[in-house]
């Protein structure tokens, strides 16, 4: 199951910098992950500063 990125997401960026394998981008509104890149590694959810990024 990839991370998904809520709609408490801010748009900060930190989850999309921190990703190791580039599955985050700027999507509408907020980030989103693609979860075909998504490891699960869970670095995204660590760096949130609102928790958006979640498991499926």
């Amino acid at each position: 199951m990839a991370y998904k990125i809520s709609d408490a997401c801010i748009e900060c960026g930190s989850c999309a910098d921190e990703c190791p394998v580039g599955a985050i981008s700027h999507g509408d509104g907020k980030y989103v992950i693609d979860p075909a890149k998504c490891i699960e590694c869970g670095s995204c959810a660590s760096v949130c500063p609102v928790g958006a990024p979640d498991m499926e």
